[in-house]
């Protein structure tokens, strides 16, 4: 199945620091790729994986569940970690919620992890139905491309596949149920307007996980895909400063 334009996965090899950056929901590498080629310029080790059933048409995600986004994941969490020192995960949206997963199966194995816009539950008033829904109709219209700046695209579906995004909540339960297990420096960005996920996920995760070393910071210019936006420059330089600090 042909990719989406900037779909493509990136993988640089660099030096002793890994990081690992996961894009959102619907979403693609693209969304991703300029951050990570800025961490990969500053001479870390960089994956930006492709997660299963993304960059390619909606229907393909709706033959996936959260447990194949996971795993991949894991896989290139694995693979840094065999061949770097140190590892650091950055997350969008979903990808939040697994770079929060995956710091709760690997504790303080994980040097630290940054959050753009993370999401663990929706304030939409139709997710009581999506149990019902998703067995019934195959998507609803999309959420991508939520940016303030012109001219930008994250390569996303204009759908939301809606058996993936059922498969969604029950990730988001996991992740909220375990969030104390959080132990890891926390660096979250959080758009002031974002049209996709609510604040009050944000105000969640910092509320519940151990962290003791955790730092918000609001953008004001950016809406939901901040990676690709007006703030992208504030998110690059905060978390190299993040990086730099715990190396």
């Amino acid at each position: 199945m042909p990719l989406f334009p900037g779909a493509e996965p990136l993988s640089v090899d660099g030096g002793a620091t890994g990081v690992l950056l996961l894009h959102g929901f619907t979403g693609s590498p693209k969304s991703m790729k300029p951050w990570g080629e800025r961490m990969a310029a500053e001479g870390h080790t960089v994956r930006v994986p492709r997660l299963p059933g993304h960059g390619t048409r909606w229907q393909d995600m709706n033959l996936t569940r959260w447990e194949d986004w996971y795993a991949e994941a894991d896989r290139a969490y694995q693979e840094l970690s065999k061949s770097c020192e140190r590892v650091f995960v950055f997350g969008l949206s979903m990808g939040g919620s697994l770079t929060l997963r995956l710091a709760e199966q690997y504790g303080d194995a994980i040097r630290g992890i940054v959050l753009v816009n993370p999401a663990v539950h929706s304030e939409r008033p139709d997710r009581f139905l999506l149990p019902v829904l998703q067995a019934i109709v195959p998507a609803f219209p999309g959420i991508s491309n939520d940016i303030k700046k012109p001219g930008q695209d994250e390569g996303a579906y204009d759908k939301i596949p809606l058996k993936a995004a059922h498969s969604l909540t029950k990730l988001w339960k996991l992740v909220k149920d375990d969030l104390p297990k959080v132990r890891n420096p926390l660096l979250l960005f959080r758009s002031e307007e974002d049209h996709v996920v609510e604040a009050s996920n944000s105000r969640y995760i910092l509320d519940h996980v151990s962290s003791s070393d955790k730092t918000e910071v609001v953008l004001k210019d950016s809406f939901h895909v901040a990676t690709v936006d007006n703030d992208a420059e504030a998110i690059v330089t905060g978390s190299i400063a993040f990086v730099n600090r715990l190396s």
